[in-house]
């Protein structure tokens, strides 16, 4: 696994922090829905006050990233003496409600996704005059502090397309395209153009519809047909790697399939050669980190990265790395 030069402080100084955190304590893909956490593994909870953390994110039906940032938001919160709640949605204007739901059964703290920021403005500005301390993860980055949270927990998305955009040149890429699978979500698009300002090669970018995966495949199989320059397929979801191997093979294309995020779909085409490389940008870490952010801000007033972003990617995966990552992929992990 080779993390950027930007990103590898930032995910050692991520991993101690987990590790400081758990001795503090003394211890997605799905449809909307409230979820409490369920305690798994060894040890007690804090013997702290129980709080109720809630998190609502913009995952579309069937993206199993999201699947493994609750495992480790649950993991965190089964060891801070936390309900942990979970509900999601697509749109903007439906997440807001969502977290204007939380605010109204006053919880002890929010976790919240800014893929479409202008949309959650106004909740989150809710959440945080009612006094809930809010973290924000995965997307919108740069939106965060002003928006009133107490800090970000995620990878730069500029970052992380820009080592996708230099990985590709040193590959000997010419054409590539990048697949955006929810029009409108920022960090995708900042992925995107990230990918462009460092590949010396160009970049087109094909819109597609992620929530219905045979028209996603479609749309692609038809770009890899009508345009056999292209040479690289980026794919900004796990998901849409299988989609793109799949159009790959119906275009009669020898384009690689690269992607942003891991699972263990992935890792097994990596492992066939199926997928050039993946981008890991550790899900898991982003739920633990954020629950347990809010955790030691309400017990101790911490504020994890000092209110700047923590980090916990980009890490370029690749066919070798594959023997290190089967068993975790295949526990929900990573």
């Amino acid at each position: 696994m080779r993390t950027t030069r930007t990103a590898a402080a930032a995910l050692l100084a991520a991993a101690a922090l987990t590790v400081t955190a758990a001795g503090c304590s003394g211890s997605g893909g799905k449809d909307a829905e409230n979820e409490p956490s369920s305690a798994s593994g060894g040890g007690q909870p804090a013997a702290t006050e129980r709080m109720t953390v809630a998190m609502v994110t913009h995952s579309g039906e069937g993206d199993t990233f999201w699947d493994i940032v609750q495992s480790g938001a649950k993991a965190a919160a089964a060891k801070d003496n936390a309900e942990f709640l979970y509900a999601a949605h697509k749109e903007g204007k439906e997440q807001a409600q969502l977290i204007d739901s939380y605010v109204d059964k006053k919880v002890d703290g929010l976790i919240v996704t800014l893929a479409k920021p202008e949309a959650v403005k106004a909740s989150v500005a809710r959440a945080v005059a009612a006094g809930i301390p809010v973290v924000t993860i995965n997307s919108g980055g740069r939106y965060s502090e002003a928006y009133g949270a107490i800090g970000h927990i995620g990878q730069d998305e500029t970052v992380a397309g820009e080592a996708v955009g230099e990985e590709l040149t040193a590959r000997g890429r010419k054409k590539a395209l990048c697949v955006i699978h929810e029009q409108g979500n920022v960090s995708l698009e900042e992925r995107c153009a990230g990918v462009r300002k460092t590949f010396r090669g160009t970049v087109e970018n094909l819109n597609v519809e992620g929530t219905n995966m045979p028209a996603a495949t479609s749309s692609i199989e038809a770009k890899l047909q009508s345009r056999k320059d292209i040479d690289a397929v980026v794919t900004l979801g796990a998901p849409f790697a299988a989609a793109s191997v799949k159009a790959r093979g119906s275009a009669g294309s020898a384009a690689e399939i690269d992607t942003f995020d891991l699972n263990a779909a992935v890792v097994g085409q990596l492992k066939a050669g199926h997928i050039g490389f993946a981008v890991d940008q550790q899900p898991y870490l982003q739920g633990y980190l954020a629950v347990d952010g809010i955790w030691l801000h309400r017990e101790n007033l911490n504020v994890i990265g000092g209110g700047k972003p923590v980090l916990t990617g980009p890490a370029l995966v690749t066919k070798k790395d594959v023997p290190v990552l089967e068993e975790l992929t295949a526990r929900g992990t990573r």
